[in-house]
């Protein structure tokens, strides 16, 4: 069986919509590219016949994965995520102990992250280091110039 996906309400009704935009307007631009490079000749020299499939494929492959993620995903509501501890849709406050810098994150599924929103994935090692940890908890995250030390101040819910 595949992992389980948590989403909030609006990630899952984007990555539906995403799946029905695929469906419908992508599959059929696609076989519209197939069709007009059909129409121009023999298929075995045809290079845009061949890149229409290419792009098919890779459309399907999307779809696919899209399905699964659906097919796998549970909506959290922040309301009923215990703020004690860090957990997917919490707000974390995090202070670098060596800038003493402060960052503030909400937790999402992978497919939600944007970071220009502040929304990380707990899959990053941001993440990973924080998923489960209270406040005053001292977590430790590798880095490609080292390890970095941050104290968890703060945990909200969205």
């Amino acid at each position: 069986m595949s992992e389980v996906n948590y989403f909030t309400k609006e990630g899952y009704e984007k990555l539906k919509s995403k799946l029905q935009e695929l469906k419908g307007r992508g599959r059929k631009e696609i076989a519209d590219q197939i069709q007009k490079a059909r129409e121009m000749g023999d298929l075995s020299e045809n290079a845009e016949y061949d890149a229409a499939k290419d792009a098919q494929g890779m459309l399907e492959m999307e779809i696919s994965k899209l399905e699964t993620a659906i097919a796998n995903a549970r909506v959290l509501d922040a309301s009923d995520i215990d703020d004690s501890k860090a957990y997917i849709l919490s707000t974390v406050t995090l202070k670098n102990i060596k800038l003493n810098k402060k960052v503030t994150y909400t937790l999402v599924a992978e497919e939600e992250a944007n970071l220009k929103q502040g929304k990380i994935s707990v899959k990053s090692p941001v993440g990973k280091a924080v998923l489960g940890k209270e406040v005053g908890d001292i977590v430790e995250i590798e880095a490609p110039a080292g390890k970095i030390q941050f104290k968890l101040l703060e945990i909200t819910r969205e």
